[in-house]
Formats: C-alpha cells, sequence, structure tokens
C-alpha cells in the first residue's frame, strides 16, 4: 500500500465523519430543545466547517484554504460569544420580571406613550395669513 493510497483513505474517512457530524449537529439545531443548546450546535457546526475546509485543503494541496479555515474559526469564536452574551442578557431580563425579554430604549417607549396618549394629543390651530396678522397690529 502506497503512501496516497493511505492518504486517500484517510481523506474519505475524515469527510465521512465530518458529514456525519454535519448532519447530527443539524438535528441539534432543529430540535433543540433550549436555545443554549442551538448555540452550541451552531458552533459545532463551524467546526465542522474548519474541518471540511482543511481536509479540502489536504486534499487538494492549496494552503489558502487553511487561512480561510483560521478566519471561520475567529467569526465563529465571536459569532458564539455575542449569542452567549445575549442569552446573558436575556437571563437577567427574565430574572428581572419583564414580560417582552427585552428592554426598550428610550424611542421604544417615546412611540409607545405617543401610541398610548393619541386621542389626548390635539391638533396645532391653523396659521393665521400674514393679512389678518398685520390688520391685528395695526
Amino acid at each position: 500500500m502506497s503512501s496516497q493510497a493511505i492518504l486517500d483513505g484517510a481523506i474519505t474517512i475524515a469527510l465521512v465523519l465530518l458529514t456525519l457530524s454535519f448532519l447530527l449537529t443539524i438535528v441539534r439545531i432543529v430540535r433543540g430543545p433550549t436555545l443554549p443548546d442551538r448555540i452550541l450546535a451552531l458552533d459545532m457546526l463551524v467546526a465542522a466547517a474548519i474541518g471540511y475546509i482543511a481536509v479540502i485543503g489536504i486534499k487538494t494541496g492549496y494552503t489558502l484554504y487553511v487561512d480561510i479555515a483560521i478566519a471561520l474559526g475567529l467569526v465563529g469564536f465571536l459569532a458564539t460569544v455575542a449569542f452567549a452574551r445575549f442569552i446573558l442578557v436575556r437571563g437577567q431580563a427574565d430574572e428581572a420580571g419583564t414580560s417582552d425579554h427585552h428592554e426598550l430604549t428610550d424611542e421604544e417607549e417615546n412611540s409607545q406613550e405617543f401610541e398610548e396618549q393619541g386621542a389626548q394629543i390635539k391638533k396645532p390651530k391653523a396659521a393665521k395669513p400674514i393679512e389678518s396678522m398685520k390688520k391685528e397690529t395695526k
């Protein structure tokens, strides 16, 4: 058995295992049951994609794929941190007793107040024509 045949067999096995992990991860994303489970599955999906990129890089011999895999790893890490922060803020909002799971911005609060007081807002009076103002001042 030549070293090329061993390498081809290892690449095939790696691609099959990565495909299996990819499919199982998709199942976890769909089934959940909780948001942290889905976020962890998305992180695993990024890891599987990095694995695919690395195996394809080895198979084709292009070293550019390694750079792409590193960039994807950084983006995946940042996305996981952002999702974790979202869960943290959402959890703190749940503990505080808010029912809508997010804090209202000043603009949203003003918009809600405006809608609630819509019937109470009076329209401004129409401006008087300039001629009538001149007559009043004389």
